[in-house]
């Protein structure tokens, strides 16, 4: 689950990190009180889930109600590379000395926390990588240790701190990794971590993932729904049981087990076709389930053509065609459907489809004829 950056920030101040104040509003209203509460000047931010908020216009200075009654009235509903802006953090404005970075990822090669800091903040951490390696500083954490003072001092020393805030940096990057273990994060960045002209550091943004898997010991995230960050048709799915992701292309995919299904991914991907979706209807699908799989793909009207990958083992073929004929019965589609059907009853389920005769259901007996043909299917459609 990624939050927002004002969301993140709670986190961050709930452990102790020194932020800056703030409020979340969602109206132009509210806005322009909250700025007038905090005092001026303020900056009003775009709340998303996506980089590049400030060069879009989605971050502004404002010096006076004036100025945040008009960033405000941009702002809101603001398109930021497909995300509509919904919320706005407005925050007192800081006065930067200088601009640090600082994050703890989830690094999965090494099965361990990673802790990187640079004096580079404020830009790209890929662009510090590559231009200057020397100033990114990468230290591995134990999970059963966690990270100690003395860690953290020689992380901010060795990345270029400045002395006299070597002290404050430290306290930051021990917060930062007791948000993360703490909250179970696969990330905590922040960037810019600036120094302020008293010389004091502070987290001037956040960004903050946390594990969907570790919900359930954080019932309080809940309240970190951000309105528009989850497609609904996935939220439609989740509701229905079903495992499913959205993805870019038109090609529509169902399979019994996730390994199944992301090989058929891989397989139409092969075959040049882009997957509109991963959809897991698990093992032991009857005909309700793969009814209700077939309404969750259809919703997605970029879908042009489907592909039905089942392998039977507890699930039954003849189950997955009953549901297919369920579904058509109901929906009235003229999508073309690919189905493959192998295993436990493969041939009753085929002879099922057989008779049936529906126009737009295209039998294939192997993995790569049934992507070869959903591919020229979805093409047909274009």
């Amino acid at each position: 689950m990624d939050l927002l950056e004002y969301q993140g920030k709670q986190l961050f101040a709930k452990h102790g990190l020194e932020i800056s104040a703030g409020r979340a509003v969602t109206t132009v209203d509210d806005a322009v009180a909250a700025a007038n509460e905090l005092g001026y000047p303020v900056v009003v931010k775009a709340q998303v889930l996506i980089g590049g908020r400030g060069k879009a216009g989605g971050v502004k200075l404002a010096s006076n109600e004036a100025e945040a009654l008009e960033h405000a009235t941009n702002i809101l509903g603001l398109d930021i590379k497909g995300h509509i802006v919904h919320e706005l953090w407005i925050e007192k404005a800081s006065d930067i000395a200088d601009e640090y970075y600082a994050s703890i990822l989830l690094d999965r090669s090494a099965k361990a926390p990673l802790l990187m800091f640079s004096v580079e903040g404020g830009i790209d951490i890929e662009e510090v990588a590559e231009k200057t390696p020397e100033k990114l500083v990468k230290l591995h954490i134990d999970p059963l240790d966690g990270i100690t003072r003395e860690q953290a001092v020689q992380v901010a020393t060795q990345g270029g701190a400045d002395a006299d805030v070597i002290e404050s940096v430290a306290d930051i990057l021990v917060a930062l990794y007791d948000v993360w273990i703490k909250e179970d994060a696969t990330l905590t960045e922040i960037n810019p971590l600036i120094i302020t002209p008293d010389r004091k550091a502070k987290a001037l943004d956040a960004k903050v993932t946390l594990d969907n898997n570790a919900l359930y010991r954080h019932p309080e995230a809940e309240n970190f729904h951000v309105q528009g960050a989850v497609d609904p048709i996935e939220e439609k799915a989740k509701a229905l049981g079903l495992q499913y992701v959205a993805l870019d292309g038109d090609i529509g995919i169902l399979g019994n087990g996730a390994g199944l299904a992301m090989s058929t991914l891989d397989v139409v991907a092969q075959a040049g076709g882009a997957p509109a979706n991963f959809l897991d209807a698990a093992g032991g699908s009857n005909a309700a389930v793969i009814k209700t799989a077939v309404e969750v793909i259809l919703s997605n009207p970029r879908v042009k053509a489907v592909l039905f990958n089942i392998f039977g083992g507890i699930t039954r073929c003849d189950e997955v065609a009953n549901g297919l004929l369920a579904a058509f019965a109901e929906l009235e589609t003229d999508i073309p459907f690919v189905v493959r059907l192998d295993g436990t009853n493969d041939l009753l389920g085929r002879k099922i489809l057989e008779e049936a005769a529906i126009p737009n259901v295209h039998p294939a007996a192997t993995m790569n004829e049934a992507a070869e043909k959903v591919v020229a299917l979805a093409k047909e459609r274009s």
